[in-house]
């Protein structure tokens, strides 16, 4: 498969151009990477108006991931949530509310998102929780909950794989989607691997109509890459006002480095990558059977992430500690859990130390803890909470105030109160037990 950017950006890179434009390094520097990093130049396309060098490799990403429309990001899937949920209000049948029916472990920008486009959103709850991380939503919930609104949502919106790595009923809940009369979108952003394991388990493959990816999470792409991905299912609408839609939300300098690691990344999956994807996968199931054995609590997830559970002795972020004194650098670690991520370019040498540093569990792992579940009275939209003077106050002093703005570390983003609900005593316990001790609320 062809790299028109990655070919573009070396043939300006080797030629003896005098660079009166942008940037302002001028292709020299410290990083060694200045000579690759341009701007919109005569033959480099423009990633909005794209029709040239980036439309053809996103063409070759489509090809790949099955898609009616893949467009590339440089800003991550936060810009990609923002335009997938513009496009689902913006086209909505007539009859459709401006709802969106979401589950409640959203990431942190699906509510800025909703304070931008004034979405109602309508959460579905677990019904029980021992995370932040997780909302599993079961198909009685959903459907329970799309039977009490007025009118069809504009969409579904649910997260899989989420933070922990637990994967959503996908099939079925797309199923309860269209027969209700919505469409299904997807915060797949830890998931962009998961089309080329031997089986997809790509949410578009099983039945959702748009979603969000990550390239840079678990793909060989440089920070910040990212997809989104509109189903064939979709009417070609959807896929014609993408670009529009990215554009909203995104810088007008994208970065060139960025844009080419997704190019290059496409030869790579073109070529023998998923071989590598189904021999890591197994790779990963084996390590999670030999550490099952050695005593840890290791809870099923994806098949690239491993997450290990808390022990009587040691709780999430001691094990993380544990892994840092062996410089093994995990990705996130809670009262409850260490999350790792993995992908191919690890290797076989750093699961085995892994596995050394970690040794065998010697004590049982912990109870798993039921956290109270914070819902809350809705006092006003989220658009008016976050466009509302704020002031940050004290969790203490918090019960009873309206939310302001979400307050919660990254990773993983996950709100504990939305803009515009009233704190109450389940939102503080949450806070506290997430070591969080300020919260931005309405004055």
């Amino acid at each position: 498969m062809d790299t028109p950017i990655l070919d573009f950006l070396r043939q300006y890179s080797e030629h003896d151009w005098v660079r009166f434009h942008m940037p302002g390094h001028k292709g020299k520097g410290m990083l060694g990477c200045e000579k690759w990093d341009i701007t919109e130049v005569y033959g480099a396309d423009a990633l909005y108006e794209a029709d040239g060098i980036i439309a053809g490799s996103e063409r070759n990403a489509a090809e790949l991931f099955g898609t009616q429309r893949t467009c590339y990001s440089t800003e991550g899937s936060s810009q990609c949530i923002r335009a997938m949920l513009y496009l689902a209000l913006n086209n909505r049948p007539k009859g459709n509310s401006n709802v969106i029916v979401a589950a409640r472990n959203v990431h942190k920008t699906f509510v800025y998102a909703a304070a931008l486009l004034d979405i109602e959103p309508v959460w579905l709850w677990p019904e029980s929780s021992s995370s932040l991380c997780g909302c599993p939503v079961t198909l009685a919930i959903l459907k329970e909950t799309l039977n009490k609104l007025d009118a069809p949502p504009a969409a579904v919106y649910v997260t899989s794989p989420d933070y922990l790595g637990e994967m959503a009923d996908m099939g079925n809940l797309a199923k309860v989607c269209h027969d209700s009369g919505t469409i299904l979108l997807v915060d797949n952003a830890h998931g962009a691997y998961l089309k080329f394991l031997p089986k997809s388990l790509d949410p578009l493959d099983l039945g959702a109509d748009m979603c969000c990816a990550s390239a840079h999470k678990t793909l060989p792409v440089l920070t910040g890459g990212a997809y989104l991905h509109i189903s064939r299912r979709l009417p070609a609408r959807y896929a014609d006002q993408a670009k529009s839609a990215l554009a909203l939300f995104g810088s007008t300098s994208p970065s060139y480095l960025i844009m080419a690691s997704l190019d290059a990344c496409n030869s790579l999956l073109a070529g023998d990558y998923p071989k590598r994807i189904a021999e890591w996968a197994g790779n990963m199931d084996c390590l999670k059977r030999r550490l099952g054995s050695r005593g840890w609590k290791v809870p099923q997830s994806d098949p690239f992430r491993l997450t290990v559970r808390a022990t009587e002795s040691m709780r999430g972020t001691d094990i993380a500690k544990l892994l840092r004194g062996g410089n093994i650098e995990c990705e996130h670690a809670d009262a409850g859990y260490a999350v790792l991520m993995t992908t191919p370019n690890n290797t076989l040498e750093e699961l085995y130390r892994l596995e050394k540093v970690l040794g065998e569990c010697r004590s049982r792992p912990a109870e798993q803890e039921l956290l109270p579940i914070a819902k809350a009275e809705r006092a006003m939209s989220v658009r008016e909470a976050f466009f509302r003077p704020h002031e940050v106050i004290p969790v203490s002093e918090a019960l009873g105030r309206i939310c302001g703005a979400p307050a919660v570390s990254c990773p993983p983003a996950i709100p504990i109160a939305v803009s515009g609900e009233r704190i109450g005593r389940e939102a503080i316990e949450l806070f506290e037990y997430y070591g969080i001790n300020e919260v931005d609320v309405v004055k």
